[in-house]
């Protein structure tokens, strides 16, 4: 079941609430091998890489207890063992080296298969989450199919260490607070990510002891070397989720509100809407995007540049947001730049957009622009795995009326659980099949 059939048309009415956010989720989940204290996780969505990461934890010997109808993980890592000659961690996933610091910490050894990746988003290098490990004192080093990971140091001890990063990555950001809440010593780190769910993993981790400065800034400083506690964590709102549901409420001319109780995260991503004519409220914990009239790019005081959506590391716009301004935009009456400061090649699958009838020009490896306003006309389109990009066609489908059908979106269930029974509850004509 990896299609979807999309019968478009239909506004969207209605309330969601939205599921927590999977970049929160998955590094939080690696982040509790670091205590053997027990924890309870509330809101764990059901979604593939957190069924694969507590499978993981099951092969290492835990106690897991995982109740996705109520979202309730309790976990408990007392009995775990690592062994690198038994033990991979798998290679379809990013945020398994994630899992490297807290086995380092425990263990002294981690195991990493070769080809680690996630989205396909361009070339996603490991050597800066290599130099991190280096820099608090561990030892990679390659076999033919993958990485094993050492400690110089009996017992899995880290050096604290200060670090500059070439560039604010979320993945390295993370892996560096992971090893210094183990090393002995306060680590400093510069160029941090910032991220909501950057700050949502950092409170986590304060929540069980460790001591954190700089939180939600781009400078970072850990005392490490603290044993670390147990406790309850309850998951915040995903703000992606949230961005896109108000979105497919805007491009359909509906309604939809959704549930946020973080709507200071919100200003700039409220103003990217505004951009295409779209006004967006926050109010006693719902936010609601409005359109008065048709979808419209706003034009420039200066009159000869085009709008343009930038999008990068936080607090920029996020750059997992910027296909479903390219979904608005191909819709909007006007012309926009979207630009996409991250990553290569993440804009190859504008051709899709043909499909459906759509004029975009992809200028260069990271800017798109899209010249809307045309009618649109439904089409089979196949997604990248890529997860906003299999929703923003998804989300064009949606405006179109009649039967679309977006090919490989199983993108989507890797962040979103219940996606589509969420989008019938607000209306939507929508349903997965095999394809075949």
């Amino acid at each position: 079941m990896s299609n979807l059939i999309v019968n478009g048309g239909l506004p969207l009415r209605g309330k969601i609430v939205p599921s927590a956010n999977k970049n929160a989720v998955l590094p939080i989940l690696c982040a509790t091998l670091l205590t053997d204290q027990p924890l309870r996780l509330v809101g764990v969505p059901e979604i593939t890489d957190v069924k694969k990461l507590l499978d993981i934890f099951r092969t290492l010997g835990s106690d897991v207890a995982m109740d996705f109808t109520t979202g309730i993980l309790d976990l408990h890592h007392r009995a775990t063992s690592f062994d690198p000659a038994v033990h991979r961690l798998p290679e379809e996933m990013r945020s398994s080296i994630m899992l490297v610091p807290p086995l380092l910490a425990r263990f002294g050894v981690a195991r990493l298969e070769n080809d680690v990746k996630g989205c396909t988003l361009g070339v996603r290098e490991i050597d800066p989450h290599v130099e991190v490990l280096e820099r608090f004192g561990a030892s990679v080093s390659r076999t033919a199919d993958s990485l094993i990971v050492r400690t110089g140091l009996s017992g899995g001890g880290m050096t604290a260490n200060h670090h500059w990063l070439d560039y604010a990555s979320v993945t390295t950001t993370e892996n560096f607070v992971l090893c210094a809440v183990s090393a002995r010593g306060t680590s400093t780190l510069v160029n941090a990510a910032s991220e909501p769910h950057v700050q949502e993993f950092c409170r986590f981790l304060a929540m069980l002891g460790a001591s954190i400065d700089g939180i939600g800034t781009s400078r970072l400083s850990v005392e490490g070397g603290h044993k670390l506690a147990g406790g309850e964590f309850r998951f915040s709102e995903d703000f992606h989720e949230i961005a896109t549901f108000l979105a497919l409420g805007a491009i359909t001319g509906g309604d939809i509100a959704v549930r946020n109780t973080a709507p200071e995260q919100f200003p700039l991503i409220d103003r990217t809407f505004a951009k295409f004519g779209v006004e967006v409220s926050h109010r006693d914990g719902w936010s609601h995007a409005l359109r008065d009239g048709p979808l419209r790019v706003r034009k420039p005081f200066t009159q000869n540049i085009l709008t343009k959506v930038e999008a990068a590391p936080w607090p920029y716009l996020p750059v997992d947001l910027l296909p479903i301004f390219i979904a608005l935009g191909v819709q909007a009456e006007g012309s926009a730049m979207f630009w996409n400061k991250v990553y290569d090649g993440a804009m190859g699958w504008s051709v899709e957009l043909s499909k459906f009838g759509a004029h975009v020009f992809l200028s260069d490896p990271h800017r798109l622009i899209t010249f809307g306003g045309l009618r649109l006309s439904p089409a089979k389109v196949e997604s990248p795995y890529i997860i906003r990009v299999a929703i923003a066609l998804l989300m064009v489908a949606a405006s179109i009326e009649g039967r679309s059908e977006i090919t490989n979106a199983l993108p989507i269930r890797r962040a979103h659980p219940n996606f589509v029974e969420n989008l019938r509850s607000v209306g939507a004509n929508v349903d997965w099949t095999s394809g075949e």
